[in-house]
């Protein structure tokens, strides 16, 4: 993966985050922990990424330049910022329950479309054989939702306090 395709990336994925705020009528305190808690995700990402490449379960190649590690780590921030206040918008609505299957479903969907991705564009990604990538890739995924939204959560407080919040009847 190059600079620029990161940096384009990015670009989109800043698009997707303010429509995502317009959408979830995402308030400054939220939008302020969305990004803390992409921040924090980001670098949970970063380190499962060196861990499993160290455990030789996957490769992202990376030019070996500071720059290129810090524009890859706010890029893979910016794009996880967006996620935050959609699960924030699902605790409100479901409580816990939602957000579980949330994360389910982004651990279930999650390696597939990076497999699909490494297929496509070697170059960014390769995997090694066997389940053990598999699993590693889906509680990686797992983790940057729990994470980030529990950093967001500890910014702009919990979801039941929102004041467009369902009350009990």
């Amino acid at each position: 993966m190059t600079a620029q395709q990161i940096i384009l990336f990015t670009c989109g994925y800043l698009v997707a985050l303010v429509a995502v705020i317009y959408f979830t009528r995402a308030n400054r305190r939220r939008v302020i922990g969305a990004m803390v808690g992409g921040a924090a995700a980001g670098l949970l990402g970063v380190g499962a990424i060196a861990l499993c490449e160290a455990l030789g379960w996957w490769v992202v190649p990376f030019a070996p330049t500071p720059f290129f590690l810090a524009l890859f780590y706010v890029g893979l921030s910016i794009s996880l910022a967006p996620i935050y206040p959609v699960t924030w918008r699902l605790a409100r609505r479901f409580g816990w329950r939602g957000l579980a299957v949330f994360i389910g479903i982004v651990t279930v969907i999650g390696p597939p479309r990076d497999y699909l991705y490494a297929t496509m564009f070697p170059k960014w990604m390769v995997f090694a054989r066997g389940v053990a990538p598999i699993v590693a890739d889906g509680a990686t995924y797992a983790g940057v939702v729990v994470v980030g939204h529990a950093v967001m959560r500890l910014v702009a407080g919990p979801a039941s306090r929102d004041r467009l919040a369902r009350q009990p009847s």
